[in-house]
């Protein structure tokens, strides 16, 4: 039997509550700076980075746990427990300024965001699907995006100053960015019931289960795994560029501390049109060619960072964020499509960010040894042609995987051939 269609204000209601809990829970008022925090509480290079590819691997270890977690029992549950979660990360930088103290602190961030990172896009795209506006998701994946990306255009540029003027502010500012993302998580409502008669039966399966069809649904769609292979270069791409890359170069162009988050204040208005206009770049070129055209846009922005001077410099990173933000929601999407049983999907989008996290952690190993050597060009240029490698090895397996017809498909895993 049909269920009854969500009334609009209710719809309204719940887009809204989201928009506010990614504009919170993303409002990492430290990342401009955090870099340079580390150095000045004694961190070496080798240090930092190490840290950050333990970050990476302990995702990976986190997020098929919590997606079968939200899977089994709520979305809601998840997101608040990792809202929670990060309001205690940010106060360790406070209690305890040392390696120890830094990497618990990366440690907890980490299960945060695996707590979040499948749960709010499994969340938003059942509850608009319910509703009868499965649509309007990839408008609204976008939009959530760029309003999570509104606030760090105000803050961002005053991380500096905050940080010469009381060293922890930096951290006391996230953590009630936090509490105010718990908050607004106890305002969701539970997903209405399926809409369609033939939808899968709306019920919670066993952990075991959920692990076995999750893996099943991964075996028999080659067209979701190159999905997600695909997703890996957009993520490492957009995290080691923006996180882990962005205060290194600035400081190899002799950028003031003092204007770094101006300078990713001014990226993150490039990422903020970008998220909110995906839509439109989809309409041109069709999803799956945007996210490999955006893809090759952003390998070549970071390659041009090497030769070019500050001004330049800037040009490039904000060209970067640009296809950044107009590739993530369209990825979303494609991914969120492909995934054909809903009682796996925050498993499934778990599993995507292992891929992201695990090649991000050993991206984050590399970087740290190229800096030892003082050849950060060379991994700009290094990283680029990576990227461009893998794109096209892709292209050609996608086309392939897209012509075979689904009663070949289908017989081929009956023998077990696929």
């Amino acid at each position: 039997m049909t269920a009854t269609l969500a009334p609009a204000p209710a719809v309204r209601r719940v887009v809204g509550l989201t928009y506010g809990f990614q504009f919170f829970f993303g409002l990492l008022v430290w990342v401009p700076v955090f870099y340079s925090y580390q150095r000045l509480v004694g961190l070496s290079n080798e240090e930092i980075l190490g840290i950050q590819s333990v970050y990476y691997l302990v995702f990976c270890l986190f997020e098929i746990p919590t997606g079968l977690l939200a899977d089994r029992f709520d979305y809601r549950w998840s997101l608040g427990a990792g809202a929670g979660v990060l309001l205690a990360a940010n106060l360790l930088p406070i209690a305890e300024p040392s390696y120890a103290g830094f990497l618990a602190h990366w440690l907890l961030v980490a299960l945060a965001r695996s707590l979040v990172s499948g749960a709010a896009s499994a969340y938003l795209f059942e509850y608009l699907h319910r509703a009868g506006r499965g649509e309007d998701y990839q408008r609204t994946e976008g939009r959530s995006r760029a309003y999570s990306l509104v606030g760090k255009i105000a803050v961002w540029p005053v991380a500096g100053l905050l940080l010469t003027w009381h060293m922890t502010s930096v951290y006391w500012l996230t953590a009630l960015n936090a509490a105010v993302a718990l908050a607004l998580v106890l305002g969701l409502p539970k997903l209405p019931p399926p809409v369609h008669e033939d939808a899968p039966p709306d019920e919670k399966v066993s952990l075991g289960a959920t692990l076995t069809g999750a893996f099943t649904q991964l075996r028999t769609s080659r067209v979701l795994v190159l999905i997600m292979l695909q997703g890996v270069a957009i993520f490492t791409l957009a995290r080691i560029g923006q996180v882990n890359l962005f205060q290194p170069i600035l400081e190899s162009k002799h950028v003031p501390l003092a204007w770094h988050g101006l300078v990713m204040s001014a990226m993150t208005v490039f990422e903020v049109l970008g998220a909110a206009r995906s839509h439109r770049v989809r309409k041109v070129l069709g999803d799956l060619r945007a996210v490999f055209a955006l893809t090759a846009v952003m390998a070549g922005a970071l390659a041009l960072v090497v030769p070019v001077g500050v001004a330049l410099v800037v040009a490039c990173l904000c060209v970067f964020s640009l296809a950044s933000g107009l590739s993530y929601p369209i990825q979303r999407k494609l991914l969120n499509e492909a995934i054909t049983d809903s009682r796996y999907r925050a498993t499934l989008l778990s599993a995507e960010s292992i891929l992201d996290r695990g090649v991000c952690a050993l991206v984050a190993l590399a970087l740290g040894a190229y800096l030892a050597h003082g050849r950060l060009d060379a991994f700009l240029g290094h990283a680029a042609l990576g990227a461009g490698l893998l794109m096209a090895i892709l292209v050609p397996l996608f086309a392939l995987a897209r012509r075979v017809p689904p009663s070949v498909l289908a017989r081929r895993r009956t023998q077990g051939g696929l």
